[in-house]
């Protein structure tokens, strides 16, 4: 009988431990659900052929007026264009014809109320949405890189697509709404190639 005791105690003791080690081995497997999570990749432009840019609006309105006070020549490869109050006019039929700044041009002094902006160890400055380099003592318009943040938009922005994107375009330069700290920002995206 002692020795069915102890047979039917360790048979116990055995089961016990066997079922223990399954519970504790069932614990130690706990499923885990991992979850991918795809993020949509937006391609951004960088340099844009004009062809594949549609303004939203087809076509605007240019305004020319009979004089410039206090202009400025920008002479640029060979030719004379006219600067005052941050704006850049061409000379057609004795009337002044706002245009675009053209990367190169260059100017003295930088009008009141311009940014510096810092990207990359470059310093722009920056005002109405022209981008000037210091070269020597006078300062020229060049092309901001990609990546460069500002937070505003000069004021004849037009909101263009791309691909089915839209963006904001002045002179060429295509910027992206986002988001800096909790503040509202504009990024350059890229560059309209004119073709």
């Amino acid at each position: 009988m002692k020795a069915s005791i102890k047979t039917y105690v360790i048979s116990s003791l055995f089961l016990v431990a066997f079922a223990m080690t399954g519970t504790a081995q069932t614990s130690r497997r706990t499923t885990t659900k991992t979850t991918t999570t795809k993020t949509a990749v937006k391609k951004t432009p960088n340099r844009v052929s004009s062809r594949r840019v549609v303004y939203k609006t087809p076509k605007k309105k240019v305004v020319s007026v009979r004089s410039v006070p206090n202009k400025k020549v920008v002479k640029y490869q060979g030719q004379n264009y006219y600067y005052a109050n941050n704006r850049y006019y061409t000379s057609s039929r004795g009337r002044y014809i706002p245009i675009a700044p053209k990367i190169g041009f260059r100017i003295q002094t930088l009008p009141q109320g311009y940014a510096r902006v810092r990207y990359n160890n470059h310093i722009y400055f920056t005002i109405g949405g022209t981008f000037y380099n210091e070269i020597g003592n006078e300062y020229e318009v060049v092309e901001p890189e990609v990546g460069t943040i500002v937070y505003e938009l000069p004021n004849d922005y037009e909101k263009v697509v791309i691909d089915g994107q839209t963006y904001y375009e002045y002179a060429n330069i295509l910027y992206e709404k986002v988001q800096v700290d909790g503040t509202r920002a504009y990024e350059v995206v890229g560059i309209i190639d004119m073709e």
